[in-house]
């Protein structure tokens, strides 16, 4: 175990280079994100109705945030299966290293790019008038929830990786369950806006939960006009919210504390079978 973490740092400078060297995966991922919060922002933005564009605007970058760092996530399970498409967990397998260092080290490098892209994303934010209203305290902890999150799943991605081998089939693979988990949430729209089934499923999801915490450490809780001359505090105190929403950040990291105590030992049994093949 003592070589674990000096191993793990150096897969994940490993990986942090190779970033570097082919930088057009970074500028790809980071662009995304911008392109999403400029057409949702201001296309969509309009149907939120006159004088609520700004408020919805909002709403929409903890969304974005959250729909961002899933997808990012998606690198880890792309560059396991890379690595072991293209023989490098093969001599990974000759060095005299710690056996769980490459997936911890994976993912520990994609969290770092994380980072980064929410940076990017944040100053976007701010050029098109986004705030953080809750002071620094509040955005600690949404960054902080955000980034846990986006570190747990990337186990998930490990393990997906790991399973199928090609870097293709992991980016249709995710996109199959990542698309109506980030989209069946309050993600971009209020889930009492939707249809019952999908506004309890909504309601649970813990997309959703992460989001709402976000917003509220943010200061961004936004709910839709619905009676002209109702004030946006009263729309907000008529919303009933489920129990996994009213407890947004205890129920999100239950879920964090869930995936990693599951998809780790998975990933590291799939992974000692793999480069024992």
């Amino acid at each position: 175990m003592s070589t674990l973490v000096p191993d793990a740092w150096t897969v994940t400078r490993r990986n942090l280079i190779k970033i570097k060297r082919v930088p057009d995966l970074l500028v790809f991922t980071t662009l995304q994100p911008i392109m999403f919060i400029l057409l949702f922002g201001y296309v969509f933005g309009s149907l939120a109705g006159p004088g609520n564009n700004a408020g919805y605007r909002e709403f929409l970058m903890c969304g974005i945030f959250t729909q961002t760092i899933i997808f990012g996530a998606t690198l880890t399970g792309w560059g396991m299966a890379e690595d072991m498409q293209k023989g490098v967990i093969d001599r990974f397998r000759t060095l005299p290293m710690h056996p769980g260092a490459v997936l911890f080290g994976r993912t520990l490098s994609d969290l770092l790019t994380n980072v980064v892209v929410l940076v990017v994303m944040t100053l976007t934010g701010l050029a098109i008038g986004w705030r953080i209203r809750e002071g620094i305290a509040g955005a600690v902890v949404a960054y902080g929830l955000m980034l846990l999150f986006a570190y747990a799943f990337s186990w998930i991605m490990a393990f997906v990786g790991l399973a199928v081998r090609t870097p293709e089939i992991v980016n249709n693979a995710s996109f199959i369950v990542i698309f109506p988990l980030t989209f069946i949430a309050n993600t971009f729209v209020p889930s009492e806006q939707m249809p019952a089934v999908l506004k309890a499923i909504a309601g649970w999801n813990p997309v959703s939960t992460l989001t709402h915490a976000a917003r509220e450490n943010f200061g961004n809780l936004f709910a839709l006009p619905g009676q002209p001359g109702v004030s946006q505090e009263q729309r907000l105190a008529t919303i009933e919210y489920t129990w996994a929403l009213r407890n947004a950040e205890i129920y999100t990291l239950g879920w964090i504390a869930l995936i990693l105590a599951i998809f780790v030992p998975l990933s590291i049994r799939m992974y000692q079978r793999a480069v024992a093949r």
